[in-house]
């Protein structure tokens, strides 16, 4: 059997961003903030992927193409499960078609190379935080203090191939392949 690699195709933001981010980190108990390095926009979540299937789905990314475009980081929010937070998150602005644009190609480059795409609707955001014991009670006032916060705006000219190693730290990410426009 050959072996897996966790793989999703996101895209890096610049330093700039991830400062702004990280520098939001509120500091409440239950609550686990992300670091610089885990920081990323998820455009297709493949899961365990044999190496062949890798190789194909490489072979298919690399025939993804749209023009280069902006994309403005603002606002923060939270993702339950359950009733109870589980995800804060940095949100992207409205009305971004060419984002929507890329997301679409990469999934039909998931169903072009034969693996199965992501069907979850896609929201596209930045996850900064983890919930592991906190109520919404106690995340309101973080997320009324930042809700229109702009983090700053950057050119997209790619996406990456991350792999993804589960650790009791949090995910640890590397990069499988970069493909620029």
């Amino acid at each position: 059997m050959q072996p897996s690699k966790r793989l999703f195709v996101g895209l890096d933001l610049p330093a700039s961003c991830k400062t702004r981010l990280l520098s939001l980190d509120p500091h409440l108990a239950g609550l686990r903030w992300l670091s610089e390095e885990q920081f990323h926009l998820t455009l297709s979540f493949l899961g365990d992927v044999e190496a062949n299937a890798e190789d194909r789905l490489c072979e298919a990314l690399r025939e993804v193409q749209v023009p280069p475009f902006l994309l403005p980081l603002c606002g923060v929010g939270v993702f339950n499960d359950r009733g109870r937070p589980s995800v804060v998150w940095a949100g992207i602005g409205k009305g971004h078609p060419h984002l929507f644009a890329l997301h679409r190609r990469i999934q039909d480059a998931v169903l072009h190379a034969g693996l199965e795409p992501d069907l979850k609707p896609f929201h596209p955001h930045v996850t900064v935080g983890r919930a592991k014991s906190i109520s919404g009670q106690a995340l309101q006032p973080f997320i009324r203090r930042y809700a229109e916060t702009d983090f700053g705006m950057f050119e997209v000219t790619g996406f990456q191939l991350y792999s993804s190693v589960l650790a009791p730290g949090g995910a640890i990410h590397h990069l499988e392949m970069r493909r620029d426009f």
